[in-house]
Order: C-alpha cells, then structure tokens, then sequence
C-alpha cells in the first residue's frame, strides 16, 4: 500500500476499516452529484432534512455529507440531487505519476487495498430499501465477501466528491472483458466507471477504468457487464484528488417527475434548486408563464403543498405535456394507495406577454425562458424578453414580489432588464451549466414601483452599468 499511498492522504472511517457491516448508527460517507452552481442550495436541504452537515466538493456539481446507517432511507428523499453513491475511500492528494504505465498499475494495486466492505453492506441496503418501494431493477444478491482482508490500519476519517458533465470534461464508461466463470456461481456483475477532470494526467478515464475495473474482477470474482450490471465501481479523479465510491442510484433521479418530455425538458432537480431560490411560502401564488413540460410547477406543487401554483405556454404541445405529467403523478399516487393530497396547481394556455391575471396578484414567478437555441431564436428573444419582464411586473406584487428566471442568452437579459426602469432588482445570479451550456439564473425582487408609473425608458446611464454587472 505503500508504493500507491506515498505522499498521498487517503481519509477512512473507524468503521470502514473493517468489521462485517454497518449498525445503524454508523457513520458512512455519502457523495451526491447535484446541477452545477446549485451546490450550497443542496447542502442546505440536507441540513435541512438530514440533519447533516454537507461539504461542497472542489469539483463543481458535488457535495458529500456523513450520515447514521439507519439514515439512508433519508437520503432518497433529497430533491436537489442527481445521483448517489457511498464512499469507500478519498485521496486528496494521491501521486499520480508521470509514467502512464505506472499509475495505471498503481490504480491496479490499489483495487485490493481500499476498505470495501462497510461500503457494500451500504450498496446492500440500498438495494432492499429499492426493492421495498418497487424501484429495483433487478440484480444478483451474491456474497460480498472479497478474497482478502481489505481492512487498513492507522487512517482517519472523512468525506468525498464525485462529477457532473459538464463542458471540457473527459468523461468516458470502461470496463474489463468478462471473466470465464461457471454460471452456477451466480458472481455479481459490475462496472467500472470512471469521470476525470484536470489536464495533467496522462491516462485517459477509460485506461483508468479498464485496468481498475481489470483489478476489481480479479480481487472479488465478479463478473464485467458494461449494460446489465448489479453494482456500479465509480472512480472519480479530479486533479489531484481521486474517490472511489460504490453507486446507489442507478438513474439520475433528475428524471422523476417527467414522462412527457419536450425538446428543452427542464431537470427536476434544477427546478427544484431554483424554487428554493425564491422559499415559498404558505398560501404563495407562484407561476411559470412559460412552463413546456411543467417541471418547474410539478416539482413545486410536490414539495411547497401549502402554495398554489399556476402553468402555463403559448404552444398547445407543452400545456398538454404539462397535464399529462400531473396526471400520470396522481395516477401513480392512486395506484399506490397514497394519502397524499392532489396537486394544487392549475394549467392554462395563453399569451405570456398579456397573462390573464389581475395586476399584482402573483408573488413568485419561476421560468426557464428560451434560450433562442431549440427554441425561439436570438433575434426573437430581443423583442419578447422585454415584454415578458414587463408583464411578469405587471402580475408580481410591488415590493415583496420576486422572479427567479434562468436563461443563457445572458447579454439579451441583462440589455432587457435595464430598460425596466426600476421595476426588477437583481437580488444575486447562479451560474448553472445545462447540457453543456453556461447559462445563469437570476434571482429578481419586484420594487415597489407601481408598473405603468416607472418611466421605461429612464435610467438608461444606471441600466447600463448594471448590464455590464448581469454579463
């Protein structure tokens, strides 16, 4: 362990250097991908519903937070986050070498030296709490049990990270050849997948993938299956950093809401993140005027049940995605047998620029406006964002009024916003990634402006800094 570990740091737990499983009070290590620039939103619900302090990882899209055993049901309920998985070790300064032959074989030692075991008493776990709400995909419950002891001496405890896709990133599935086994056997089938980040290594993610994945197969006689796995080996590097964790989502839980998707499809979590934005309150009238497949409002009717939430478009396609998503949740909640009340909100097709609703009677107001790329276009978007901020200020209550409004045609914004004459305030921007793009969320609180009264066009010198402030 020596060679591998040399001038590195790796961080384990007392009970994870051994022992034949969790009790429900042990601590494990919990590492959670979350929408990129949302990453202290996340960690504040999990404080919030874990009662766990989350740490944000060095990498964007990930925090990582310790938990009781007995709390892993808990962690399901989370809304902010993609994927799971437990930590089964963290280096935060591993020694990669310069020689590609070398630290692939060092990857290769490594593989029979990590603290498996209270890692994949947890991956069991998971998979019984999966299978007791119906979700499990099916799988291979065989002994865990390695060919060694795989327990280390004289470390210490902490956390981990793990990344989203994200622009420039080398992020690539790999594996090894499945192994000659006789089929009564029944090993587990696994992959290895590994996501790097940095530009200083000289190993690519599927070299390291297949020859720690090689190592893997070898050390516990599992069985490679990159598509019908049971367990997932997740082996994430960013610089200098290397985590190995074991998954327990076995799809980004981004999906959950949505069966009827649209060509600009929200992801549940990034709706989630920005209505925290905006902390609903009790009896709170939010709307998304421009709502394509309602996740923003689904999401919200689900979480915030003692707000009342109203969607709506100008295309017949998206409200109709829209219903059909609310329908198939009641659906699933009647199939089940739920107690839940239905969701308070309401659909409705319209004109986004003239909303048929009272003036000043919404308090919130969340939407994804088109970026002018699948939809709309740019030279559109100079003509209705203007129009859309001028009607959602029209709509929004003066002075307690807010707007949390994501888009990535940010310098169209900012030039429309400044023309507002004092209407909206810009309170903070988050900086997301979506599918690849860098786009921003900004959060707005309506001024006590009465619309109609503020001149248009004023404050033009103000607007303009402002704008370069937006870009």
């Amino acid at each position: 362990m020596a060679a591998v570990l040399e001038g590195s740091e790796v961080h384990m737990s007392t009970e994870e250097r051994g022992g034949s499983g969790p009790d429900p009070g042990a601590g494990v290590t919990i590492g959670a991908t979350v929408p990129t620039g949302f990453e202290p939103t996340a960690a504040e619900e999990v404080g919030e519903k874990i009662g766990a302090e989350a740490r944000i990882g060095k990498d964007r899209g990930r925090i990582y937070f310790r938990i009781g055993a007995d709390k892993l049901p808990l962690v399901h309920r989370l809304r902010s986050v993609d994927n799971l998985f437990v930590v089964v070790a963290e280096y935060n300064n591993y020694q990669f070498k310069e020689s590609k032959e070398e630290t692939l074989l060092d990857l290769q030692k490594l593989a029979s030296q990590l603290p498996w075991t209270i890692a994949l008493e947890v991956w069991k776990m998971n998979n019984a709490l999966k299978k007791k709400r119906g979700r499990r995909r099916g799988g291979n419950s065989s002994v865990l049990t390695p060919k060694g002891d795989v327990s280390k001496e004289g470390d210490t405890e902490a956390d981990s990270p793990r990344p989203e896709d994200e622009e420039g990133r080398d992020e690539d599935g790999g594996g090894c050849a499945p192994a000659e086994r006789d089929a009564a056997d029944k090993p587990l089938k696994f992959r290895v997948t590994c996501n790097r980040a940095g530009d200083k290594h000289s190993f690519t993610s599927n070299d390291a993938a297949r020859d720690f994945g090689g190592a893997v197969q070898e050390f516990f006689q599992w069985k490679a299956d990159m598509t019908k796995f049971d367990i997932e080996v997740l082996l994430n590097i960013h610089n200098q950093e290397l985590v190995v964790g074991i998954a327990l989502t076995e799809e980004s839980l981004h999906r959950r809401n949505i069966t009827h998707f649209g060509p600009t499809t929200l992801r549940s979590t990034l709706a989630y993140g920005m209505l925290r934005l905006c902390r609903p309150q009790i009896s709170d009238v939010i709307v998304d005027p421009m709502c394509g497949t309602g996740a923003i409002p689904v999401e919200g009717a689900i979480e915030w049940q003692q707000s009342f939430f109203i969607a709506g478009d100008n295309n017949d396609m998206a409200v109709n995605r829209t219903v059909n998503n609310t329908n198939h949740i009641l659906k699933r909640r009647q199939e089940g047998g739920s107690s839940a009340p239905g969701l308070r909100m309401d659909t409705a097709r319209w004109d986004l620029c003239r909303l048929p609703l009272r003036a000043s009677s919404v308090d919130i107001i969340v939407t994804d406006m088109p970026f002018g790329k699948r939809m709309g276009s740019r030279k559109k978007n100079w003509d209705l964002y203007p129009s859309c901020l001028r009607e959602m200020a029209r709509v929004c209550r003066p002075a307690t009024g807010k707007a949390v409004l994501l888009t990535q045609d940010k310098k169209c914004f900012a030039k429309a916003l400044s023309r507002m004459g004092g209407l909206w305030r810009r309170s903070h921007t988050v900086w997301v990634n979506v599918g690849g793009l860098h786009a921003a969320v900004y959060v707005l609180k309506r001024t006590g402006w009465v619309h109609g009264a503020a001149a248009e066009d004023g404050a033009e010198g103000r607007g303009e800094g402002e704008e370069e402030e937006l870009l």
